[in-house]
């Protein structure tokens, strides 16, 4: 496991928990020698991840649309900063240089990155896993919509969306052999 890719907020949101595990997850990883790939910028939980990492002596790359860059502020002393065109391009790029790929709390933004890799999984166009790293319950919501789903009958595919609520957890995910 080379590089994690991590989606999350561009903001902290209401509760200092959010900032916490962000700063815990960044830190465990870099400590195992596991890179990041992240939005790019200097804000929220993006800005958290980033900035722990970096302290902990590890690789951060962080790739934001040209339209982005002045809204959510390119973060400035990352290991590697990429431009791209948008957010097609942002997507594509992150899921190439990542080896999995984990959600921390954060918007719409969040879900929409989280489960587009998902699906690609789903469709067959990677076998990288995806997880939620689930901070006092976050993502229960969210599992609980894909339990309904599954049993309304319209799931298909095997690939499972796994949940970890601790860093242990999360690098015994991330190192297992594939």
């Amino acid at each position: 496991m080379k590089r994690v890719a991590i989606y999350c907020g561009s903001r902290r949101g209401n509760d200092d928990k959010y900032a916490g595990a962000a700063a815990a997850v960044a830190t465990a990883l870099a400590d195992a020698g596991i890179g990041i790939v992240y939005g790019g910028s200097n804000t929220g939980l993006m800005g958290v991840v980033a900035d722990n990492a970096l302290a902990a002596g590890g690789e951060v790359i962080g790739v934001i649309p040209e339209g982005l860059f002045q809204r959510e502020v390119a973060h400035q002393a990352l290991t590697d900063l990429r431009y791209v065109k948008g957010m097609h391009e942002r997507k594509a790029m992150m899921a190439g240089l990542a080896d999995a790929f984990i959600a921390l709390p954060g918007g719409i933004g969040t879900l929409d990155e989280l489960i587009e890799i998902w699906c690609w999984a789903g469709i067959g166009s990677h076998s990288k896993p995806c997880l939620c790293y689930d901070v006092d319950n976050y993502w229960q919501p969210l599992f609980d919509l894909l339990q309904h789903i599954h049993s309304e009958g319209f799931a298909h595919g095997n690939e499972t969306l796994l949940k970890v609520s601790d860093t242990g957890a999360l690098l015994d995910v991330l190192q297992r052999p594939a």
